[in-house]
């Protein structure tokens, strides 16, 4: 079978003090997939554009802002995770420091910081996979993760990763 993936970005923000991340809590729109759940921030790849140039335009456009040091953190083969089954495949980035005027209401809902440490104890709700990847977002290794997340039926079914 031909895979064809839906490639997008995802990007998490760290405040100055390395305590929150900045996260979308998505309760805009009643079709929404994401309805009720906080994320990072991102989107699909746009036709001849690079994934940081991808990154930085959905940070503009959800937020207001311009990144500063991003950094890849991995990426994830989401299989069968669209609404119709299509097949995702994400570059997971860390970014510190912004410039711009930070924007805290898009039509996806509204931005909020968050702590990190409440984020990764399941305080949010999130889509069922995200809490085995967001500890490698944020913990000190330095090597990328290179994950593989499969859903079915619109359920998570395995995960794996290797660095």
């Amino acid at each position: 079978m031909l895979y064809t993936p839906i490639l997008a970005t995802l990007g998490y923000l760290i405040s100055e003090d390395k305590e929150h991340v900045l996260l979308v809590h998505r309760h805009k729109r009643n079709s929404d997939a994401h309805l009720g759940k906080y994320n990072g921030l991102g989107g699909k790849l746009e036709l001849l554009e690079d994934v940081v140039s991808g990154l930085r335009r959905e940070f503009l456009e959800e937020a207001g802002i311009e990144l500063h040091h991003i950094q890849l953190r991995g990426t994830i083969n989401w299989s069968g995770f669209g609404k119709q089954g299509e097949d995702w495949f994400g570059f997971i980035f860390l970014a510190e420091g912004y410039s711009g005027n930070l924007t805290f209401e898009n039509p996806e809902g509204t931005l909020e910081w968050v702590r990190i440490d409440r984020l990764l104890a399941g305080d949010y709700p999130l889509w069922e996979g995200d809490p085995y990847f967001l500890p490698l977002v944020f913990d000190q290794d330095p090597r990328p993760f290179f994950g593989v997340m499969p859903y079915r039926d619109g359920k998570l079914v395995s995960w794996d990763f290797s660095r």
